[in-house]
């Protein structure tokens, strides 16, 4: 009996969830397919499961039942993405999912009968899906970073994730490595700007946006901190990738306005000229991005540079 065959991109956020099928030959998400669900990442991990599927369930409703399911999941770290394991603990969101096998577990969730599932870093596949899709197809070396309810970061090279190479930092992520009394984590994320602007104002706020809204001295005062730790952060490590173009995507890239000129300003003066693109694919690459896990060639390259943690 032959079987109907779907890619699923699935791209996995801080308080979200968004599916859909992918064309992966063509780097289209088929329409009508895309659903997206509202998530508490402090849930149990059923309930966690259970609103996972609400989206992917959806976009598999008007499938043949016998339908074969290849998934490939973009996942916020830490992760075991070479054995679909999670291991997110002390950051602040899906801690009820530790040590827990999404690859063993989440099937039981999904309305099919026969599902694959891959994984990958939820920022490598906006980076992925980025290099391939936008402006940056014509760059042959490209930084993503994302910069939303964490930073995350993915090399590229003609395409494919760097993760082990000599010139990337280890594990070709920036998000836990040192940066002053803490990570980079802690530094380029809502939670520290929603932090900073309390010990700037006494005053709490709901976001970025909100803080980019307010216009006020302490805002600007903290758009320009931002601006200029980041670029104190990456350059060792742009010097030593030396890309031709990073890409900027996620909620608090939005509010690039008030932290590009500086954060351009300081690369510029430390010798390095590079390019900087506000990515408008947003979730679109990152599920073409993750998608792209079922295809053989780019699989091939990857399957064996996947990180354990």
């Amino acid at each position: 009996m032959k079987h109907n065959k779907i890619i699923l991109g699935v791209d996995i956020g801080g308080g979200h969830i968004t599916s859909a099928v992918v064309d992966t030959a063509n780097l289209k998400v088929i329409t009508g397919t895309l659903h997206s669900a509202k998530i508490d990442n402090k849930a149990s991990k059923e309930a966690i499961f259970f609103n996972w599927c609400e989206a992917i369930n959806k976009t598999l409703y008007n499938l043949p039942k016998d339908t074969i399911v290849n998934i490939g999941f973009a996942m916020p770290g830490p992760f075991n993405y070479k054995d679909g394991i999670a291991i997110l603990k002390n950051n602040d969101k899906y801690e009820s999912l530790y040590n827990v096998s999404i690859q063993e577990e989440l099937v039981n969730f999904i309305n099919t009968k026969s599902v694959n599932m891959r994984f990958i870093n939820d920022a490598t596949a906006f980076g992925v899906g980025a290099s391939l899709m936008g402006k940056a197809k014509n760059y042959k070396k490209v930084i993503a970073i994302t910069l939303g309810t964490g930073f995350g970061s993915a090399f590229i090279e003609n395409g494919i994730p760097q993760i082990s190479s000599s010139n990337v930092p280890h594990g070709g992520c920036l998000w836990n490595k040192p940066f002053k009394d803490g990570i980079g984590d802690d530094y380029f994320s809502t939670r520290w700007c929603i932090k900073r602007y309390y010990e700037l104002t006494s005053k709490k706020v709901s976001g970025v946006k909100e803080i980019a809204d307010i216009n006020s001295a302490a805002s600007k005062k903290l758009f320009n901190e931002f601006g200029v730790n980041m670029a104190e952060f990456l350059t060792p490590f742009l010097k030593k990738f030396n890309p031709d173009l990073i890409v900027l995507g996620g909620n608090v890239s939005l509010a690039n306005a008030y932290f590009l000129p500086v954060l351009t300003e300081r690369i510029k003066n430390s010798g390095l000229h590079i390019k900087f693109e506000m990515s408008k694919l947003m979730e679109e690459a990152a599920l073409i991005g993750s998608a792209k896990l079922f295809d053989p060639n780019f699989w091939n390259q990857v399957k064996t540079e996947l990180p354990t943690n």
